[in-house]
C-alpha cells in the first residue's frame, strides 16, 4: 500500500506528457535535451535539484554568475522561462543513474 502511495504521488509530479519548455532549444546545443553534457565546459543538469537550477539561472541573469554562453544567453529569458527549464531539467534522469550499471563500469567506460 505504501509502494502504491508513493508512486502515485511521484506520478503527480512527473507526467509523462509534458510538452518541452519552448525556449528549450537555447540550452540543447550544450546540455542536450535530457541534461546530459554535450561539451566539457558545460555541466550534466538531467536530474538536478529544480530550485537549485532556478537559483543558478537567476545568478546569471543577476550578473552574479560567469560563463560566456549562459551570459549571452540569458537575456532572452524571463521568470516563467527559467521556471520551466529548470522544471524540465530536473524530470531528466541523472546522467550518473544508469540502470544495471555499478559505478565502477561507469568509471571505466570510455
Amino acid at each position: 500500500m505504501i509502494a502504491s502511495l508513493l508512486a502515485s504521488v511521484l506520478a503527480v509530479g512527473l507526467p509523462a506528457d509534458e510538452p518541452a519548455p519552448s525556449k528549450l532549444g537555447l540550452c540543447v546545443s550544450c546540455h542536450g535535451s535530457d541534461g546530459r553534457s554535450r561539451m566539457p565546459a558545460a555541466p550534466h543538469i538531467g536530474g538536478q535539484n529544480e530550485a537549485y537550477l532556478v537559483w543558478a539561472l537567476n545568478q546569471y541573469r543577476e550578473g552574479r554568475r560567469e560563463g560566456d554562453v549562459m551570459n549571452s544567453i540569458i537575456g532572452v529569458l524571463n521568470r516563467k522561462d527559467i521556471e520551466a527549464l529548470a522544471r524540465w531539467y530536473a524530470r531528466q534522469t541523472w546522467p550518473a543513474i544508469v540502470e544495471g550499471e555499478t559505478a565502477e563500469a561507469a568509471d571505466a567506460s570510455p
